[in-house]
């Protein structure tokens, strides 16, 4: 008898392609698709805006591969655990990764669980990863196209979680990926790629916070690191740890944004070289190995595009750790997730505070 797998889809190529290699290997196959946010439905939405297409795509494509499809609507709680955590993080002065967040709360929590109910083995999803299993334990592997590799954002991803999951792309690159979906016949090989935040289709997050939050809230200060005051700024969402742009200040040198202080409604500037830090600390860490007791060496990736680089992990409870790096890292984000590797098995990670 088959394996019965669920595949979350989208609408997109990954996904899409995800669910017409498993059925060709055998499994039963069953699309689920959930609505948890309708862009259509914020102000200034233009008439060209469709609400519901993932699920109407997505749709198209398993009446296509002939596959049983099912939608469910999570808006509620997309919104409760998603939205309201991403505008209060930037409201206090952090940088939030609401994916990270949705892979562990929604995709892989609610979607999951829908897919046992519907009597599944397995969700699986277009993400460029694949499993690992090592001494017992199941570990994130890094999808064999690093260009591509989605590895970061699933590192708090629990046993029972990983026990259920498939990635059918974890072997392939984008291009092979687009020959499966032109040789299957899908006519979305060509589509292009999703935007970052689906949330924020435009990219416009400062319209999007003030939109949900209200502007002039946290207007405040901008202060040089020396407590200089330069200017003022409209609201502290509005910056994030190394940036440079937008500040609107004349200096001697070149400056950049290295703390957000929310109390007291500042953003702290300074040359260059201050955005250089040694250490951090990262809270509500996840393990795929046990829970280390000791210091250890590893590698540690501090945002999606960032390199790994060597750094000692010192416990310092249950949950949170001290990193000390190697070298100097430049633009360390309190908010963004601190993921561990070895080699290219995602060990564990946390919040960056």
């Amino acid at each position: 008898m088959s394996k019965r797998v669920v595949v979350a889809m989208s609408g997109g190529v990954d996904s899409s392609v995800a669910a017409a290699l498993l059925k060709e290997q055998g499994y039963e196959v069953i699309g689920l698709t959930m609505h948890h946010w309708d862009a259509c439905a914020k102000e200034g939405a233009g008439e060209s805006c469709q609400p519901n297409a993932a699920v109407a795509n997505a749709k198209k494509v398993a009446e296509y591969l002939q596959i049983p499809f099912y939608s469910v609507n999570y808006e509620t709680d997309f919104r409760q655990q998603i939205i309201n955590r991403f505008c209060s993080e930037y409201f206090s002065g952090r940088t939030p990764n609401p994916c990270a967040v949705c892979n562990k709360k929604i995709k892989f929590g609610l979607l999951l669980e829908k897919a046992l109910e519907l009597g599944a083995d397995y969700l699986a999803t277009g993400h460029y990863v694949s499993l690992a299993e090592s001494g017992g334990q199941l570990f994130i592997h890094k999808g064999a196209d690093l260009k591509k590799d989605q590895s970061y954002f699933l590192f708090s991803l629990s046993q029972q979680q990983l026990s259920h999951c498939l990635f059918p792309l974890g072997e392939l690159n984008k291009p092979q990926v687009r020959e499966h979906a032109t040789r299957l016949g899908l006519q979305i090989a060509e589509k292009d790629e999703s935007q970052d935040i689906c949330f924020i289709p435009d990219g416009d997050y400062v319209s999007f916070l003030e939109r949900e939050e209200g502007a002039g809230k946290l207007n405040g200060e901008i202060v040089h690191i020396s407590g200089e005051v330069l200017g003022q700024h409209q609201g502290i969402y509005r910056y994030t740890i190394g940036q440079r742009k937008g500040l609107g200040i004349g200096w001697k040198e070149p400056l950049y944004v290295i703390e957000i202080d929310a109390e007291k409604k500042r953003v702290i500037v300074a040359e260059k070289e201050h955005l250089n830090r040694i250490d951090m600390v990262v809270k509500q860490c996840c393990w795929s190995i046990s829970p280390p007791t000791e210091p250890f060496s590893t590698a540690c990736r501090i945002r999606y595009r960032h390199a790994e680089v060597t750094a000692l992990v010192e416990p310092l409870s249950e949950t949170d750790v001290k990193v000390t790096f190697t070298q100097p890292q430049t633009g360390i984000t309190p908010g963004q997730a601190a993921v561990f590797y070895q080699e290219n098995l995602v060990i564990g990670g946390g919040w960056i505070q």
